[in-house]
């Protein structure tokens, strides 16, 4: 989720760490907790950090070991560390279990939307991406605000934030089932589709598409039940020669390629270079995929320059690759 959803997310499980007896009954506990489990919220996102390095560096790394189950351990154990001396009369354990709370809930909501997390390492490298959730949802955005308001009104945290979670669970089963009537929706349309990505926007019943047959890319949208393809590609399979085989040992095309299931590729030739782009079929705006990698070679296949990352023209593409040699 963004970063305002895990915020508001913390400051209610702060509230709702009322339902513990030892945190309800001891002012330094509750304190100490509600510091605590709002920076739970947002740790596992630290890894944001490694923008400042390179697109590359961050979209392989990001989501990944800072939200792997080694990493959802020893989250709460450094936070409450940092805290716990600042607040000696808390009872210790009962910081550290909500402090886990609050850092395992960012996890585990992460998973439900399409960009998922590598939750499940290091016993998979995989990414685990349910779909259901938009990066930004502002129904549970909403909700937890309202939740905070009542709460800051006066109401008891307790029954206000336990309702609000019940509405939100069910909120969840709601967009699992939308999803599913999609799904079922694009088998109809494309019945020998061998992969289909469904992904959540911002819009209550609208969704991105893409899916892939044997001979075929499909790009789309879904409203409700309803499904328009707007893009069809002749998939062909990456060529197996000196250009590719150079270009994905780019460093950005790597990480690229470690990320994107579903892309199609393009091969530019000129009289002194060549220019090998992928690009990701799952986010179709405005009739432009705007999540590429990008690298071009001169004719004895020593890379120029390259890039990755979300360019909405080819102007600024044009300036990235200029201006980032080999980033």
């Amino acid at each position: 989720m963004d970063t305002g959803t895990h915020i508001v997310m913390g400051f209610a499980i702060g509230g709702l760490a009322a339902i513990d007896p030892v945190v309800a009954n001891d002012p330094a506990t509750a304190q100490s907790v509600l510091i605590a489990v709002v920076i739970g919220s947002q740790a596992p996102d630290a890894d944001t950090v490694l923008k400042l390095r390179n697109n590359a560096v961050y979209i392989r790394h990001h989501r990944g070991i800072t939200h792997s189950i080694p990493a959802v351990m020893l989250w709460p154990i450094a936070i409450t560390a940092a805290i716990y001396p600042f607040f000696p009369e808390a009872n210790l354990l009962h910081l550290w279990l909500w402090t886990f709370l609050a850092v395992f809930l960012h996890v585990f909501v992460d998973i439900f939307n399409s960009y998922g997390t590598q939750a499940l390492r290091p016993f998979s490298s995989k990414w685990v991406a349910l779909g259901v959730i938009n990066t930004f949802d502002p129904i549970i955005f909403g909700i937890h605000v309202i939740g905070l308001m009542i709460w800051g009104f006066g109401a008891d945290p307790v029954p206000t934030f336990l309702i609000m979670y019940a509405i939100i669970a069910g909120y969840y089963v709601i967009r699992f089932m939308l999803q599913s009537a999609v799904r079922s929706s694009i088998r109809k349309r494309i019945p020998d589709a061998e992969n289909v990505i469904i992904a959540p926007t911002i819009r209550f019943y609208q969704w991105r598409i893409a899916a892939e047959t044997k001979e075929h890319f499909y790009v789309g949208r879904a409203y409700g039940r309803s499904v328009t393809i707007y893009d069809k590609f002749k998939r062909k399979s990456v060529p197996d020669n000196e250009i590719f085989a150079k270009a994905k040992t780019d460093r950005n095309v790597s990480a690229f390629l470690s990320f994107s299931p579903l892309y199609r590729w393009e091969l530019v030739e000129s009289d002194d270079q060549y220019e090998v782009r992928f690009i990701d079929l799952r986010y179709r705006s405005n009739d432009h995929y705007p999540f590429v990698a990008v690298v071009q070679m001169d004719k004895e296949l020593a890379i120029l320059s390259s890039y990755t990352g979300w360019i909405f023209s080819e102007e600024k593409l044009q300036k990235k690759l200029d201006f980032l040699p080999n980033e």
